[in-house]
């Protein structure tokens, strides 16, 4: 069959050699970070479901969660949340089966829940938020072409995905992992909304790092700035795992010590007090915010794993990039993506499958060219592995 995959050289400079790059990254904690957790813990238990009583995954979308911030009076020593957070978990799924109706409805709040239990420790769920449930019924045309034999895209949608990441993207990545990770257990100051922007200009990567503070465990301002700068060091000495560019660090800028300008919060994420947040605002499915790159603007998390090619030609484009560039070995400087599909048409036939290539001067590019094609055409031919790395939750997309 053919996979319409088209594979071309492109002529321009790499990323790493431009003299601007900006990347950015919305830790676990960003609201638009927990809406897109809280769609894709949702699906998956509603896959869960599915495949428990009917050995297969029925059609469902859940990428429409939506947070409304509450409000907080953070202290130091330890403050109050004066406004539960509101939690709108929004979508489609299959409510009943032969005349069966189904517990999507406590099955979704109770994913949620677990979700929010397992990565914020100091959110009170019971006086801190409130969890409302709209999944309805999907529509009858989608459905009819989810249950056709053949696995048909339920979307006219593309993916994007782009291969090696570059010094600063790496740096951003880790960084924030690093925050959220082993730094968290030394510092239990640090709460989960973290978000870590990178400007590099020339040989510096420059990194703002905004991240929010637990006040329960910050007892005076001393304490707090002494935090701080203990944190700034950290994280730019870890930053040197990843390379050898210079990077310079700064925590929290907004803060005026002179004023009395701190950030605290009460549950170490600024959704307690007014930010909002929106399932598909934040990171790609690689976890960056890359406008140097090519990107798709689609919402992947909580999207149906089996026919929505806007999670799983995102998925799949960045495994396609990813392993041309890991069999190049430097004769493939980038590698980029782009995956097409119509509504209707199988999922393993795409529309268009564009794999555009930069090539190190010397490199033998039909090699390379023959060899991208062979490995995007096996990806396409097998992509019921992604499905199962997302059902199984060994896929982060966000």
């Amino acid at each position: 069959m053919s996979k319409n995959i088209i594979v071309e050289k492109i002529d321009y400079t790499p990323v790493e050699q431009q003299q601007v790059e900006l990347v950015e990254r919305k830790g676990i904690g960003h609201p638009d970070s927990i809406a897109d957790g809280l769609s894709e813990s949702v699906s998956r238990a509603l896959c869960r479901m599915y495949l428990e009583r009917y050995d297969r995954v029925l059609h469902h979308n859940t990428d429409e969660t939506q947070i409304v911030g509450g409000q907080s009076s953070p202290r130091f020593g330890g403050g109050d949340v004066l406004e539960p957070i509101y939690i709108l978990l929004v979508g489609r799924a299959t409510t009943e089966v032969n005349g069966e109706r189904l517990p999507y409805r406590s099955t979704a709040v109770r994913a949620a829940y677990e979700y929010l239990k397992n990565h914020f420790p100091n959110l009170d769920l019971e006086t801190d938020t409130m969890i409302d449930c709209r999944i309805g019924k999907g529509s009858v045309d989608l459905r009819a072409v989810y249950e056709s034999k053949k696995l048909l895209s339920n979307d006219t949608s593309f993916g994007v995905g782009y291969a090696p990441y570059s010094h600063t993207e790496r740096v951003v990545l880790e960084s924030e992992k690093f925050i959220n990770g082993n730094l968290k257990r030394r510092y239990k100051e640090t709460g989960e909304d973290v978000k870590v922007m990178a400007s590099r200009m020339g040989d510096t990567i420059n990194l703002t790092c905004a991240i929010a503070m637990v006040d329960r465990y910050i007892p005076d301002p001393d304490h707090y700035q002494s935090a701080i700068a203990e944190i700034c060091q950290k994280i730019a000495d870890n930053a040197t795992k990843f390379t050898d560019l210079a990077v310079s660090v700064d925590v929290n800028t907004a803060d005026n010590y002179k004023n009395g300008t701190y950030y605290l919060t009460v549950t170490g994420l600024s959704m307690e007090n007014g930010d909002d947040g929106s399932v598909g605002r934040g990171n790609r499915v690689n976890g960056l915010i890359t406008p140097f790159r090519p990107m798709s603007m689609e919402a992947s998390a909580g999207k149906n794993p089996i026919t929505h090619v806007g999670k799983l030609y995102n998925i799949l484009s960045k495994f396609i990039a990813e392993d041309i560039a890991a069999a190049a070995k430097g004769d493939v400087l980038e590698a980029e993506v782009r995956i097409l599909s119509q509504i209707g048409r199988p999922i393993d036939n795409p529309q268009t499958c564009s794999v555009q290539l930069i090539t190190a001067p010397g490199a033998n590019y039909k090699k390379w060219e023959k060899e991208a094609k062979a490995i995007a055409s096996n990806w396409l031919d097998n992509i019921d592995v992604v499905t199962k790395k997302i059902v199984n939750g060994e896929i982060t997309v966000f």
